[in-house]
């Protein structure tokens, strides 16, 4: 039986932009589900990049959307606002935010989450939204990998390069990924990649070309931009496809295009926060199609690198700021 709703809740909030210790908790109304809204009583809340930027002041939320960090939760649905069909009150779920997961109750368009699959826990279902969405939308969407192709990940131990690994060999595309350790790279391996590069001491344009008997890779995943921009354009194949999510060593290169005619590329980006909720539907149908029972078959699960209680919030920024993680970091409420 469900507990009843209170009036307030703790969250974390962001007490002025600045290192991890600005995290801080506060007490905060209990959202108000409208319309097809659920409110969802958190059990669990994914950490990711997005969440460090905006504690740095770097990427703040988006108009109408909570000003508390966190992209997606995990948990029980207990309240239902006027017109929802897709759950009922008990349910557990697992859900795409734009902001407000750090916190014991989160409010979100019932179309923007999604049954919790089968013999997940809620630690594991809450590090599923924001990488599979983004994984899905720019490796499968926007850069159409389709089996037999050579991917290449960047970051293969990070959360969205655990869950790309594994997408792209589920659905038969060769793998390569790029880590920056020996344990990182053997990671990258037992998560089904077929080579791992360690970019301290490997080039990852020469590796990509020699185990592809210079074919080049025909999608890259990339969220460091930099000079790995035109070194891409070296890595790719012709026709490829290059899908830039982030830029971790900057988004300003001195880039020669030439590369992006001779090879007829593609480049694309995209972030995934500020679409619209139907946008973000679009591709919970699709997850919930084609990737739910893989994961409920446990061909792909997502990776948990740590837990923290919501209250330790800071440290769990320090982990992930740390580069240390191979996988999801994941509060527990």
């Amino acid at each position: 039986m469900m507990n009843a709703v209170p009036e307030t809740m703790t969250a974390i909030a962001i007490s002025e932009p600045g290192g991890p210790d600005v995290l801080q908790p506060t007490q905060r109304p209990v959202p108000h589900p409208f319309e097809h809204e659920i409110l969802i009583q958190v059990a669990a809340a994914g950490v990711n990049r997005p969440d460090v930027a905006q504690r740095q002041g770097h990427y703040p939320p988006p108009k109408g959307a909570s000003d508390l960090p966190g992209l997606e939760v995990a948990g029980h649905v207990v309240a239902l606002g006027r017109n929802v069909t897709r759950f009922a009150i008990g349910d557990t779920v697992t859900a795409l935010v734009a902001g407000g997961g750090y916190a014991e109750y989160v409010a979100v368009h019932e179309s923007n989450a999604l049954p919790v699959p089968k013999g997940l826990s809620l630690v594991e279902a809450a590090a599923l939204p924001e990488t599979f969405f983004t994984v899905w939308h720019n490796v499968f969407e926007r850069c159409g990998l389709k089996a037999g192709d050579v991917f290449l990940m960047h970051g293969g131990t990070s959360g969205i390069g655990t869950t790309a690994i594994q997408l792209a060999k589920a659905f038969g595309a060769t793998v390569l990924a790029t880590a920056g350790s020996a344990e990182k790279c053997a990671a990258c391996i037992e998560l089904g990649a077929s080579h791992a590069i360690n970019y301290h001491t490997e080039d990852f344009v020469s590796v990509v070309k020699a185990v592809t008997d210079g074919h080049g890779a025909d999608v890259i995943l990339d969220m460091v931009g930099g000079d790995y921009i035109e070194r891409n354009f070296d890595a790719a194949a012709l026709d490829g496809h290059i899908g830039q999510i982030a830029f971790l060593n900057g988004p300003i290169a001195d880039v020669n295009f030439t590369r992006l005619l001779a090879k007829r590329l593609t480049l694309t980006g995209s972030t995934l926060r500020p679409r619209t909720i139907a946008f973000k539907a679009g591709i919970a149908r699709a997850l919930q199609e084609k990737v739910w029972p893989l994961i409920e078959r446990r061909e792909v699960l997502p990776r948990i690198d740590a837990t923290f209680p919501l209250l330790q919030a800071a440290e769990a920024h320090r982990r992930m700021e740390s580069s240390g993680h191979i996988g999801k970091i994941v509060l527990t409420v």
